[in-house]
């Protein structure tokens, strides 16, 4: 089974532009409780390296563009986010890294719950060792 979970958000418009409209339980499969994003990242610099015990998130480009490493413990798989018409649902104890941000890039990032430090494991390590004996 694949870690890359991508969803098609419809676009909508006319010769105005178009719009993508993001809803709880519509284009999201949760209830949107915390949405950031990340921009003005330096050519170079990677983001994340970390996962979450509980937290689901559905991350999306809005504009340029960035490379989402998944891993669950037993594989790991890359795809490029590169469409606003494309986000990627990122689940539960999935350890997440973002690598080659493009310099125009907004990555929008939507989760099921508020922030919650204690959700965090932030050792690739520790990570690996919650699944010794534990199956998902």
């Amino acid at each position: 089974m694949s870690l890359i979970n991508l969803i098609d958000f419809p676009s909508l418009g006319d010769d105005r532009g178009s719009l993508v409209a993001l809803e709880s339980h519509q284009s999201i499969p949760f209830d949107i409780k915390r949405v950031y994003y990340i921009f003005g990242t330096q050519k170079g610099v990677s983001r994340g390296f970390h996962a979450h015990q509980q937290l689901k998130q559905v991350a999306v480009c809005v504009t340029g563009r960035c490379r989402m490493v998944l891993d669950n413990g037993k594989q790991r798989e890359d795809v490029w986010l590169d469409s606003a018409t494309k986000g990627i649902l990122i689940e539960d104890m999935v350890w997440r890294e973002m690598h080659d941000f493009s310099e125009d890039c907004v990555l929008l990032v939507l989760a099921n719950e508020h922030y919650n430090e204690l959700d965090y494991i932030r050792d690739y390590d520790c990570f690996l060792n919650y699944f010794v004996g534990n199956e998902k």
